[in-house]
């Protein structure tokens, strides 16, 4: 079996006593990921995932889009996802940062991993 280039992995054999064995196999292909995920910010309200799949088609091939909504009334809030190879990703965003989009100028990066805070969202009481 040939790997994928880029893609590492590791190996660790383990013996049980009473003779058993077996064979660890760890992968780090989550950090060679060839997906790159973008930000799509000041998106109008009246855009739908089918538009921003046709918008940046252009560029190249959209793996996904997800177009936020508001988890209480469902209405867009503004912005997306948006993800493409790391090619057509880097193509993408300097093709559209900043171009306009139903009146609005788009702003378009590379999404950002939001770090996890520990709670709902409401200050304790003490």
């Amino acid at each position: 079996m040939a790997l994928p280039s880029g893609q590492s992995f590791t190996l660790a054999s383990f013996d049980e006593p009473g003779g058993g064995s077996y064979l660890l196999i760890r992968s780090s292909f989550r950090e060679y990921c060839p997906v790159t995920k973008l930000y799509v910010g000041n998106l109008p309200f009246t855009a739908t995932d089918e538009a921003v799949n046709a918008l940046f088609s252009k560029h190249g091939t959209v793996e996904k889009v997800s177009l936020i909504t508001d988890r209480d009334t469902g209405r867009p809030r503004g912005f997306a996802f948006v993800e493409m190879s790391n090619a057509d990703a880097s193509r993408a965003m300097q093709a559209l940062n900043g171009t306009d989009f139903d009146g609005r100028a788009l702003k378009v990066s590379e999404a950002q991993e939001r770090e996890r805070s520990g709670g709902g969202g409401r200050p304790r009481r003490y």
